[in-house]
């Protein structure tokens, strides 16, 4: 599946009250055509995202929450962030935040669970789970849907990086260095 194709699979499996949908992300850095110009921006400075490209988003992330779906995701992030991990938590993640529930395992802090699938999925309720395939520079190239065979592996995943990961938030207050809005003040 190329982005539009994903984007559609997810919109057709994930849409009614009590639908629940799994982002697992686990790369340094993403080359995607949704960050626009957000990064070259936030390299160069800026302090908060472009309201006209973000907000749509944060609206359907809030509409979707008000419908009552669930949308989770964890972010393992370098042990050292990299430009892009600190551009996403800062632009991305505690913006998103209130609408969808984050969790971060950061490797310089928090204990990794062994045998964790290190690859983004997305798993869409527990019955599906996609595959995100990424090229050089975290380019994406496409996604499938797995095996029924491999999913309790999937799932598994899931289920011992969400407890063992610390929500965004809370892990955010612990590193106002990283929070270039607040730091301008």
């Amino acid at each position: 599946m190329d982005a539009e194709a994903l984007g559609c699979f997810i919109d057709a499996h994930y849409h009614q009250p009590g639908d629940r949908l799994f982002r697992s992300e686990v790369l340094p850095e993403y080359d995607v055509a949704s960050d626009d110009d957000g990064f070259r921006r936030w390299l160069d400075g800026a302090s908060e995202p472009t309201w006209s490209r973000k907000q749509p988003w944060l609206d359907t992330l809030r509409e979707e929450r008000e419908n009552g779906q669930v949308s989770r995701r964890v972010r393992l992030l370098s042990e050292q962030l990299t430009d892009y991990e600190r551009y996403a938590c800062d632009f991305g993640y505690r913006y998103n935040g209130e609408y969808e529930d984050i969790r971060i395992l950061h490797r310089s802090e928090h204990e990794i669970p062994p045998g964790l699938i290190e690859r983004d999925f997305w798993i869409i309720g527990d019955s599906v789970v996609v595959r995100m395939d990424y090229g050089d520079c975290g380019r994406f190239e496409g996604a499938d849907v797995a095996d029924s065979a491999q999913l309790a592996d999937y799932l598994r995943t899931r289920d011992v990086a969400w407890p063992a990961a610390e929500p965004f938030a809370q892990w955010w207050d612990r590193h106002p260095e990283l929070n270039r809005k607040a730091a301008a003040y």
